[in-house]
């Protein structure tokens, strides 16, 4: 791990921690010592344009565009203390332009392609808890706190510690005040012009929850939304950040425009899911919730992304809202990011298939296979059960910070299950060896991503759980994998089966044995993907984006 820059910090790293009102406490500032002489990571990205044909939208969509990218901008602020701290007393004290784009692009002095590890000498591990709890809080005192107060564990409240040492739980709206605020305007502004009854509806929903907290109900009218061009996603919304909890949201913003055409085809995909539920392999008790049918499935072109979604390896796909009640209601909404899609397959899976995957089964490496991969992940986040069988909570509060991962996970695999299923239907018409093998290729682009990411330990347990059943082998001679058609389907069915059960028993200590089973970097695989590396094979995207890109 290349150390670039020097830093002599004093205890807390920046991290702030706050009095009861969320006031920053007073923080060090860093010391530079010495200038970095390399750059070199910032090849781990390689750059993209957001943009699309903004003559299919109205002049007032077009109008609306920038006051939700500045929205946007305020998440970016928040995420930012979330994550990490004051974001300028970092940055300012870094004079290698390269390495001060790194600390933008991370949020921070943590590489999340490679663990969090710090790419900052001087700089000590970060806390599994970010900056949403005090450094020095342990999960037993949090525990225990959390009797007396449940705020603790709300998704959208800070914990600090008040004058008497307790902790206590501080609302993001009140937290982050003047963010939420400017937000909420420029969102309520946004909302004038809309002209789409239910773009308008959720905009004003939304511009109030931002400054209450309270998302439910701008949740539903984000769900009932049918046919609007232009869509955002703004608030603290995903909960991967945390990983001691997996409880406290963070901060995001995405600005959208609908693909019309390619979203028509995909319309009806939804509506099959109570079919496909009942299909599962595992036992009834695991599937016993009926998925809401009320979902809407389609294809965006993304022109901004701000804070979590924003940081290190990017999302290409939405699936919200996370309110199980909403879920079990209305079921979610389904977002193909195309144009951020199509970078990542001609970017980064193309030139991996070319060194990792067998000669002969490289054709089977197709965008479409990918498109359909990634929307039928998304897809099935509805299936399964939602809350425990056993009476632990909802599976998110029972799986803590396993939770996000698993999910992933179990989207992983039931994407495949629904592909194979849907194909035996008549219903998807492609070629199963197609979405097999980019799937496979697809493994290795995501286990890049690290296990800071909950994608990336879904897909390093998935890699090891598929190669011992023989999913798929490696040829010694060549170093490249290829996928055993006879294998793969019990493999599917047997994980699938695996992570519907854990979820749905909510067992904690069972989850963690399954993780430390099957998330291990071997050496063999470790040396494939250093392969990749020394090949200039890109691990992820960073956008351009903004009003100037677009010409607003």
């Amino acid at each position: 791990m290349p150390r670039l820059l020097s830093i002599a910090c004093l205890a807390g790293l920046l991290l702030f921690s706050a009095c009861e009102t969320g006031t920053p406490a007073e923080e060090p500032t860093p010391m530079i010592t010495d200038t970095a002489a390399e750059s070199n990571l910032l090849d781990k990205y390689t750059s993209f344009t957001l943009t699309t044909d903004l003559s299919t939208l109205t002049e007032n969509e077009r109008a609306m565009i920038p006051l939700l990218i500045e929205a946007g901008k305020a998440m970016n602020e928040i995420f930012w203390m979330q994550a990490y701290g004051d974001s300028e007393a970092l940055l300012s004290e870094i004079a290698d332009p390269n390495l001060r784009r790194f600390a933008e692009i991370n949020y921070g002095p943590w590489d999340r392609l490679e663990a969090n590890a710090p790419f900052i000498d001087g700089v000590g591990p970060k806390p599994a808890g970010a900056n949403y709890y005090p450094v020095d809080m342990t999960q037993e005192e949090f525990e225990a706190a959390v009797e007396a107060n449940p705020d603790l564990q709300s998704l959208y409240t800070m914990v600090r510690r008040g004058d008497d040492g307790a902790l206590t739980a501080i609302p993001y709206h009140e937290y982050f005040a003047d963010q939420m605020q400017r937000a909420s305007e420029l969102v309520k502004q946004a909302s004038e012009l809309a002209e789409d009854p239910g773009l308008k509806q959720y905009l004003e929903l939304r511009a109030e929850a931002l400054v209450t907290g309270e998302y439910f109900e701008s949740d539903m009218a984000w769900m009932d939304m049918k046919d609007n061009t232009l869509d955002v996603v703004i608030g603290p919304i995903e909960t991967y950040e945390d990983q001691i909890f997996g409880y406290k949201a963070a901060a995001e913003a995405y600005v959208l425009v609908k693909d019309r055409a390619w979203s028509d085809r995909l319309a009806r995909y939804a509506a099959l899911l109570p079919d496909l539920q009942t299909g599962l392999p595992v036992a009834d008790a695991y599937k016993q919730e009926t998925p809401g049918s009320d979902s809407d499935l389609g294809a965006y072109d993304a022109i901004y992304y701000a804070g979590d979604c924003n940081a290190g390896s990017k999302t290409i796909a939405i699936n919200l809202p996370n309110d199980e009640r909403v879920q079990l209601e209305k079921g979610t909404r389904r977002l193909q990011l195309k144009n951020a899609m199509q970078a990542k397959f001609d970017k980064i899976l193309i030139p991996i298939a070319g060194i990792l995957i067998a000669e002969d089964q490289r054709s089977h490496v197709t965008f479409d296979a990918f498109f359909g991969n990634t929307m039928f992940h998304e897809v099935a986040h509805g299936l399964g059960i939602k809350n425990t069988i056993s009476g632990n909570g909802t599976v998110r509060e029972a799986l803590r910070n396993h939770a996000s991962a698993i999910e992933e996970g179990k989207a992983d695999v039931l994407g495949l299950y629904m592909v194979t299923k849907l194909i035996e239907q008549g219903e998807w018409d492609a070629a199963l060896m197609d979405h097999y093998t980019t799937f496979l290729a697809s493994i290795f682009r995501s286990i890049r991503f690290g296990t800071s990411s909950a994608h990336g330990r879904a897909n390093l347990i998935r890699f090891n759980f598929f190669q011992e059943m023989g999913a798929f082998s490696r040829d010694e001679a060549t170093g490249t994998y290829r996928i055993n058609p006879d294998n793969i389907q019990p493999a599917i069915d047997a994980l699938s089966e695996k992570i519907l059960t854990l979820q749905g028993d909510g067992d904690y200590d069972a989850v963690q044995a399954f993780v430390d089973q099957y998330q291990q970097m071997t050496p063999q695989l470790q040396a494939d993907l250093d392969r990749l590396a020394s090949a200039g094979i890109p691990v992820d995207i960073v956008f351009e984006q903004g009003t100037d890109v677009l010409g607003l």
